[in-house]
């Protein structure tokens, strides 16, 4: 560090401004000072009690002494002493009463260190960390302010949130989206086990993410502080890899095995940061980390053996189909080369709605509980399922009677549930662009084209008859989406949420190929309004397949309820947020399961206020809709708002 012995001085107080006997607070640059009027002078200490760190600014003058707010220690309101000789004295600044005012001086500013918290942050830029959702709060003080420094620099973008829980459903979301991991920021305690439900959603959904946890001190850690819980017991299998960042680590290393663990792994890595390590000076020569030499070619070729098994299994079939989970997201155009080399229909899970266009020729829809007849009737009559990116979910109903290849990029997904023909261990673009290669020439195959064609022309006059039900108690589910198909970007990206709306958007909305983000495995209500933060900020990075998209969230009333306050959180930072919420004031899927196994609907009512007036005094632009007319066109005004806007349409709970 360097220091001039040349003060700067900053203009406090005008004349008369704080009267006698009286303190304040005051913040000047990055220093802040309690200010004290006491005999007909002016005094000027460090704001921070040097026990707790009590502010003594909003303490008082007693009996000639300033007294701490938070111990009740008191000290002299001028020369900041304690009385009875003791050596905890407060740090004072110079004082002068001029002409225009009171003015303090300060030393100048250092030349800041490098601290512990800069090093972990440089080392998640390195690593194309892009953003920080998350929670500034006393635990975390350090690490924030070295965010703050990365935020300034323009290296990292940084969305504070209103729950913790929103900042780890947005993480998710960006980690499925982009395959890329973004971090979230939480203090201690609370903080942080309010992360774990959304960091669940990403560990079961295989979505990179970084977890940063401040803690207590180390040296009260243990006995029970304040705030303190045992972080690494509580993140226990949420997080595949956790670690304390203590003072004497290796801190940029434990960084970027943090970061290579939740790319490689593709899932959740946890940090915990005791507080006073946030702001220790970084060892001398001390460098951030970075990804150079640490990352092979992740592309596995698949074993000679298994695939020239699936290359016999598919020149024995004739009507072969391919089913495609989510794990095959970034693979699609491969995919779909080889689909049309198979004449093969392409079934996708829920998770993977929208990796292929409703209207290819060769698209079926999404198969299971949220999904078209049409999937499952192609499904039942292949005779072989080349399965890739799927891990068999019992939601999605893939039948174990069909001669099964399965792709996947884990070899512990390979069989998970049930014993298949031929698994095949492998990268799913490197395995199909093989199967492609091995494959081409051969003929056979059924052409199902016209077949698909006939089965939607069907799917299409039931879902058309059913958006005519009327029973005057809403909107009908069919009718909610056929508008949401015509109106809704063909290259939005949108985001659902879990419930009877999210079963409706499986079943009738016809993707153009939007990618879509779901809480899969996790099945979380909550999920989708903080998942469309996340998908705004991958929306955000120029260069981006995603950059300048439209991003559309699709949630019920009783999902959306449990995130209200992400609404203010999308008008401070202006992001351009469509949100669709279907209110039926219920939690219609749980009624309906009540009513299915026999029980009395009980409690699954909701209270909820205009949403579209709150979205109003949000700042947001809000809309209620109760019939169908005019609902395109505003739709249309929402999609087109410049910011965050809510369309609420009052929908029939049983018209699903």
């Amino acid at each position: 560090m360097t220091e001039s012995s040349e003060k700067v001085w900053h203009k406090v107080l005008e004349h008369g401004e704080l009267e006698e006997g009286r303190v304040r607070q005051v913040t000047c640059g990055g220093q802040t000072v309690c200010l004290t009027h006491f005999e007909g002078k002016y005094g000027a200490l460090d704001n921070r009690c040097p026990h707790q760190g009590g502010p003594l600014g909003e303490g008082a003058i007693e009996n000639g002494y300033l007294r701490c707010p938070w111990h009740g220690w008191d000290y002299h309101p001028l020369t900041g002493s304690p009385p009875g000789g003791f050596d905890d004295s407060v740090e004072t600044f110079e004082v002068e009463v001029r002409d225009d005012g009171i003015y303090v001086g300060f030393d100048p500013e250092p030349v800041p260190l490098l601290t512990v918290s800069d090093l972990l942050a440089g080392t998640m830029v390195n690593w194309d960390i892009r953003w920080v959702f998350g929670m500034v709060g006393h635990s975390n003080l350090g690490m924030a302010d070295a965010i703050r420094r990365r935020v300034e620099a323009e290296e990292l973008r940084y969305i504070g949130v209103r729950h913790e829980g929103a900042a780890a459903f947005a993480v998710s979301a960006y980690g499925k989206l982009t395959g890329r991991p973004a971090a979230c920021l939480s203090i201690a305690g609370p903080g942080a086990t309010n992360l774990l439900t959304g960091l669940w959603d990403a560990n079961v959904d295989r979505a990179p993410a970084l977890a940063i946890t401040g803690q207590v001190q180390t040296q009260v850690l243990g006995p029970g502080a304040f705030q303190e819980i045992d972080l690494t017991a509580a993140f226990g299998r949420v997080a595949q890899w956790t670690q304390p960042v203590l003072a004497s680590s290796n801190h940029a290393e434990l960084v970027t095995l943090a970061c290579k663990s939740a790319v490689l792994n593709r899932g959740v890595s946890h940090l915990i940061l005791p507080d006073e390590v946030q702001e220790m000076a970084a060892p001398d020569g001390s460098e951030p980390g970075s990804p150079d030499g640490r990352l092979s070619d992740r592309a596995i070729a698949p074993p000679p053996d298994a695939l020239g098994n699936a290359v016999d299994l598919l020149k024995d079939s004739k009507r072969p189909a391919i089913i495609v989970g989510h794990g095959a997201r970034f693979h699609m155009e491969g995919i779909t080369r080889l689909a049309e080399l198979l004449n093969a229909p392409v079934i996708t899970t829920f998770k993977a709605k929208g990796l292929i266009p409703d209207d290819h020729p060769l698209a079926c829809g999404v198969l299971g509980r949220s999904g078209t007849p049409v999937a499952s009737w192609f499904m039942n009559e292949s005779d072989c399922l080349l399965v890739l990116g799927s891990s068999f979910s019992n939601h999605t109903g893939i039948t174990p009677k069909k001669p099964t290849i399965q792709v996947d990029f884990d070899a512990m997904i390979l069989g998970k549930f049930h014993a298949v023909d031929v698994p095949v261990w492998g990268e799913i673009d490197r395995t199909v662009s093989a199967l492609h290669s091995a494959l081409e020439g051969t003929e056979g195959w059924t052409d199902t084209r016209d077949e698909i064609a006939e089965r939607w022309a069907i799917w299409r006059t039931e879902k058309d008859s059913r958006a005519g039900d009327d029973r005057g108690q809403g909107l009908n589910a069919a009718g909610i989406f056929a508008v949401l198909g015509r109106v809704i970007p063909d290259d939005a990206i949108i985001t659902v949420d879990v419930g009877n709306n999210t079963y409706a958007f499986g079943r009738y909305f016809e993707s153009k190929g939007q990618p879509v983000l779901m809480s899969g495995y996790l099945g979380s209500i909550g999920f989708g309004y903080p998942a469309a933060l996340g998908a705004w900020a991958a929306a955000q990075e120029e260069g981006s397949p995603f950059h300048g998209r439209k991003v559309v969230a699709i949630t019920g009333d009783g999902g959306f309820g449990q995130y209200l306050g992400e609404l203010t959180t999308a008008v401070k930072y202006g992001m351009d947020i469509t949100h669709i919420l279907l209110n039926n004031n219920e939690l219609g899927k749980i009624s309906k399961e009540q009513r299915s196994g026999d029980m009395p609907v009980w409690e699954t009512d909701l209270r909820n206020p205009d949403f579209a007036a709150f979205a109003e005094l949000c700042g947001a632009f809000g809309r209620r809709v109760e019939t169908f007319d005019g609902l395109e066109t505003i739709l249309g005004e929402a999609l087109d708002h410049d910011g965050p806007a809510l369309v609420e349409l009052k929908w029939d709970v049983d018209l699903i």
